[in-house]
């Protein structure tokens, strides 16, 4: 007969009798066939209900740690082919995952966002009014494409601040602008011929490297992607930020956009990808005009994210798509699921409705750009300013110093690395085995502290004053 001690642990006494019994077969001290005491018996002999016992017997028999056979009673699976790791046991595999981002003092190549100009009472707020007002909206699950209140939202802020006519329905959310870019594949096709800027994005590049795209890079000029290159690849589809490029800056002039345009229009199922990251952020004036509002013939495919504009964690990114590409979306590919929750899309809906999204975005601007002529004027007023030139074209959140240096790119990195001093060149964004050294050094100012840059100005030119010496 089993025969258990069980303590008043607050832990269900049917568990302690699963657990005991599970324990003794995993053991092996009950071997399979083995037939186990009745219910009434066993809780007789153990001063418990049957109940407790019936509970036990389910949750084994379900587990498949013992079985019934009806009239004759309960007995042990044979479970030779189970793993047999005690309950106490822990494993350590060989397995490789990515180390954390290093720690530095001052990281210049960062994307984060000052924390302390999140709106996050305002966010609370908006969520605690999601989650009083919209309590069966909350229990649907959303669309394929986000919820309506969501791409509705979005499509009347882009028609006020972008003069962007946009049917809801053309837009698709995702979980970043990555799981956007793995769905243009399968909706554009993957035999198709894809090409990005170089230097470019490098993820970009790895994501149609993983859908095995072999992904021609075309050069760029002072005004952005050089249009001879792009008709001598023969792609079909460009991927192009012409609003603030990545990593150079570049702001794309009318007269290139509309050969970028011409070319699309060239041949038929030619797209063009539109990433517009961080176009609210031009400091002087309005955003630029989007490809997308002065496409014509469903040539473009809009992109952007709300990683820059809010925060980067929130992971909530949107597509525009051309009227026939969004009909054919929604009839192969409406079996995904979104994969924003609905419990955010509803809150960053509300938020854009009432207006704060807009005031958030102003209040951003202002601030970005009194960060960036304070992080400009401290080169101005540093020993650097002899070893360097500003390249910036007043838009997004970074900008170029050329530095006048003999040293590579990659020695100027690894040297301030040492001082714990982040900073990346542009070289390293190309993505051919051409990388010119030319010296042109990326700044990302919207987490930096401005008052520590002195010091990492000094360092940078006690680095290359001493070159020099």
């Amino acid at each position: 007969m089993l025969t258990y001690v069980f303590e008043h642990n607050g832990k269900p006494l049917y568990e302690q009798v699963y657990d005991n019994i599970k324990e003794d077969i995993v053991a092996g001290r009950l071997r399979p066939g083995e037939k186990l005491p009745s219910k009434r018996s066993f809780a007789g002999n153990n001063g418990i209900s049957t109940i407790t016992i019936q509970n036990a017997y389910d949750q084994l028999i379900g587990e498949g740690y013992i079985y019934s056979i009806p009239k004759k009673g309960y007995y042990v699976s044979d479970i030779l082919e189970m793993n047999r790791i005690p309950r106490e046991s822990r494993v350590s595999y060989d397995i490789e995952i990515p180390k954390d981002r290093e720690s530095y003092d001052v990281d210049l190549s960062s994307n984060a966002v000052n924390p302390d100009t999140f709106p996050f009472s305002i966010w609370a707020r908006m969520s605690r009014e999601t989650i009083s007002s919209q309590k069966k909206e909350l229990m649907e699950v959303s669309p394929t494409g986000g919820i309506r209140a969501l791409r509705s939202a979005i499509a009347d802020y882009l028609r006020s601040f972008r003069g962007m006519l946009v049917d809801p329905d053309q837009i698709v959310i995702g979980a970043g602008t990555e799981y956007l870019y793995s769905l243009l594949i399968q909706l554009i096709g993957s035999d198709r011929e894809y090409c990005i800027e170089n230097p470019g994005y490098k993820i970009l590049a790895n994501i149609y490297r993983q859908h095995r795209i072999d992904c021609k890079y075309i050069p760029m000029d002072e005004y952005g992607i050089r249009i001879p290159e792009l008709h001598q690849s023969g792609a079909d589809i460009v991927h192009i930020s012409p609003n603030h490029h990545f990593p150079s800056g570049i702001t794309m002039p009318a007269s290139r956009r509309y050969e970028v345009l011409a070319w699309a229009n060239e041949k038929p199922g030619r797209y063009i990808i539109e990433d517009d990251y961080d176009s609210e952020f031009r400091p002087n004036g309005k955003p630029l005009p989007t490809l997308f509002s002065i496409d014509a013939c469903e040539r473009v495919i809009y992109m952007n994210t709300f990683s820059k504009s809010l925060t980067p964690t929130i992971r909530i990114s949107y597509m525009i798509l051309p009227v026939h590409l969004a009909n054919r979306f929604y009839s192969q590919l409406s079996f995904y699921a979104c994969t924003v929750s609905t419990f955010e899309q509803y809150t960053l809906a509300a938020f854009i409705r009432n207006g704060y999204f807009e005031k958030h975005i102003n209040r951003m601007r202002l601030y970005y750009s009194r960060q960036r002529k304070r992080l400009i004027e401290s080169i101005e007023k540093s020993p650097i300013r002899e070893h360097c030139r500003i390249i910036e074209n007043q838009s997004g959140l970074h900008f170029r110093i050329r530095l006048d240096t003999e040293l590579s790119d990659e020695a100027v990195s690894r040297a301030l690395a040492e001082k714990g001093i982040k900073i990346q060149a542009i070289s390293e964004y190309y993505l051919t085995d051409e990388k010119p050294d030319a010296h042109d050094f990326i700044i990302n100012y919207s987490d930096v502290d401005v008052k520590a840059m002195p010091a990492v100005w000094e360092t940078m030119n006690l680095i290359l004053g001493g070159e020099n010496k």
